[in-house]
């Protein structure tokens, strides 16, 4: 169960070290996550939402025309958007036109509004909130936002820098692999068995636990 074994392993399916060290994402420090505006984080939560099961490509290609047709999202104008204006989206070329989706926008406003309201800042919220307890992180983003489950919210974190794991196909392999986890991938017990691995790996090695998840997705293969 040593993580050492896992690095070596990835090491060599990525051709070295510097190689593999060039996939490690980035980590925000609390300061970083604290600057960054609510409209930003409105912003990311919103891409992750349409890229789920669509083409990532196309919503980053018209992610421009997305900012303009939804002004920035400035999270105190969109929590309480007239639904006028959600139709009205739903007629504009700039963007994937997918009203479910465009549904979201308001909700999670909401959602960021009251966090900052309570914490100063929703980047604030972000920050207080521990790595080892990232399992209680997306379980309340699951249940204050809108289609947050499955990876969605991983993937956000891992956008805006919050430090944690992603239960990609290849984590999902990798711990299996390693006998540390049995659950179906996306159940509540799947996060709590993963959460309890990389708890140990970065006890073990002091790594950021973005970093653990991507060392252990490049160990994966023959």
């Amino acid at each position: 169960m040593s993580f050492s074994r896992i690095h070596d392993q990835a090491v060599a399916h990525k051709g070295g070290a510097d190689a593999l060290h060039a996939l490690l994402p980035p980590v925000a420090g609390h300061d970083e996550l604290e600057a960054r505006g609510d409209d930003r984080y409105l912003s990311e939560l919103t891409r992750c939402i349409f890229k789920a099961g669509f083409v990532w490509r196309v919503i980053e290609n018209k992610w421009p025309g997305f900012e303009a047709a939804f002004e920035g999202f400035v999270p105190l104008y969109w929590q309480q958007v007239p639904p006028e204006v959600l139709e009205d989206l739903c007629r504009d070329e700039r963007i994937v036109r997918n009203m479910q989706k465009v549904r979201t926008v308001p909700e999670n406003a909401r959602m960021i509004v009251d966090a900052a309201r309570n914490h100063g800042s929703f980047g604030r919220f972000l920050a207080q909130w521990p790595s080892d307890d990232q399992v209680g992180l997306l379980l309340w983003l699951k249940r204050n936002g809108a289609r947050l489950g499955g990876n969605t919210a991983q993937y956000f974190l891992r956008r805006v820098g919050w430090d944690g794991f992603i239960l990609s196909n290849d984590v999902v392999l990798g711990l299996r692999r390693e006998e540390l986890l049995d659950a179906t991938p996306g159940s509540k017990k799947a996060l709590v068995q993963a959460q309890q691995a990389f708890n140990s790996w970065h006890r073990e090695t002091g790594l950021p636990y973005s970093h653990l998840s991507r060392i252990l997705a490049c160990s994966v293969g023959e």
